[in-house]
């Protein structure tokens, strides 16, 4: 299949639509694989011998490295212009760790396969996504990445319920992480046949319509950084969800992981939602999908059981709206070019205010809940006048 085969406009949507398909298939099996591992990390190095700092320490290193290694990967993405190659090392790494884990008889050695598969996803996430952006400018990009996300989340959702049966099963850690090899497995040959298929995804999107290539990142891409970072630091992470439920029992232990399930599968239907409309609606789209769900931390934290639910229904909505939403506008404000070295450092900048204000609202939960939930609204709402900001210096949506 050769995109350049393509004369009409519909032959190239259907051609775009279809390497979008293939490639959240690949996510699909990835974030089966690396979610269902990360589901059982914690205890399993637990089993291992590691102490809780030793665990805090490996989660939080691997997350840093993770977010922090995307600009220098997307850099290289762009200066080589090796992005299927970039690509593949990174799903390979990224893969491969996760089952690797089985053989792990120690922390130490569990610890640096935890690292090594962030490590992955940090290579290979600033090139798939430059290389998924092409197919934006005949089907949208709303629609690109909100369907490439809810494939996303949907391997995000199964990926944990496979290991915690095999758990139930009691067939223990090392075999749960080993049964993850056929999802790996199966990721890098649906990427093979990816590659196969769609050799320059860039002849997806018209060379004639291109902006001059700039030196210079935009001022309305700054702004989306700015209140990326702010959305990422009022947003609670799961583990500490988790962890006020745990302590204050008003779910029942149970339930949490289903609360949990119930926001992945959330994050999948708002995805797919709100990029078509975003395609569709522009501004206002992008401000609803940033609004409602900053809300989520009154309901979570402040409530009694039956509206935490509605609260992680709105955290979901949050998850899904950021990678379709904050991804697609990106892609309409940066040109072809420098699509890889802007999703790095968009990232990294994501990644730093997450880690920060997770930091920031634990030290908060000690002190006063409230104020936790105070922070967390108002550092989310303060990032749409910076959405509206980039919108009015941008042409785009």
């Amino acid at each position: 299949m050769q995109v350049k085969s393509a004369t009409t406009s519909s032959e190239v949507a259907k051609l775009a639509l279809r390497f979008v398909v293939i490639i959240g298939i690949v996510n699909f099996f990835a974030d089966m694989t690396y979610e269902g591992g990360r589901g059982i990390v914690g205890p399993f190095l637990g089993s291992l011998g590691a102490s809780a700092t030793i665990v805090g320490f490996v989660a939080g290193f691997g997350e840093l490295v993770g977010y922090g290694l995307r600009s220098v990967s997307g850099y290289f993405a762009d200066r080589t212009h090796k992005y299927w190659t970039i690509t593949f090392i990174g799903y390979a790494v990224n893969m491969l760790a996760v089952p690797a884990l089985a053989l792990a008889g120690n922390w130490p050695l569990a610890a640096v396969l935890v690292v090594a598969e962030r490590t992955g996803r940090a290579i290979r996430k600033p090139a798939v996504e430059s290389m998924l952006s092409h197919a934006g400018q005949s089907i949208g990009h709303g629609w690109v990445f909100g369907l490439n996300e809810a494939l996303d989340q949907t391997g995000a959702t199964l990926g944990p319920l496979i290991t915690a049966w095999v758990l139930y099963k009691r067939e223990g850690y090392h075999h749960a992480f080993g049964v993850l090899l056929i999802s790996a497995l199966l990721c890098l040959v649906v990427l093979f046949v990816a590659w196969f298929l769609y050799r320059r995804p860039q002849d997806l999107e018209d060379e004639s319509t291109h902006k001059p290539a700039e030196k210079t990142l935009s001022a309305s891409y700054w702004f989306y950084l700015a209140a990326g970072a702010l959305i990422a630091a009022g947003f609670a992470d799961f583990s500490l969800i988790a962890f006020h439920f745990q302590k204050t029992a008003t779910v029942v232990p149970d339930m949490v992981p289903v609360f949990y399930a119930v926001a992945m599968v959330t994050g999948a239907v708002s995805s797919l939602i709100l990029g078509k409309l975003l395609d569709k609606v522009g501004l206002p789209i992008l401000l609803i999908a940033f609004a409602i769900p900053a809300f989520f931390a009154p309901l979570v934290f402040l409530s009694t059981t039956g509206f935490e639910l509605i609260g992680m229904i709105l955290w979901g909505m949050g998850m899904g709206a950021q990678d379709s939403c904050l991804k697609a506008v990106l892609s309409k404000v940066v040109t072809s070019g420098k699509r890889s070295t802007a999703f790095g450092i968009f990232d990294t900048a994501f990644g730093v205010a997450w880690f920060a204000g997770s930091a920031i609202m634990g030290l908060l939960y000690d002190k006063s809940i409230f104020a936790l939930v105070i922070f967390s609204v108002t550092v989310q709402l303060l990032a749409l006048p910076l959405l509206a900001l980039a919108r009015k210096t941008s042409s785009e949506y």
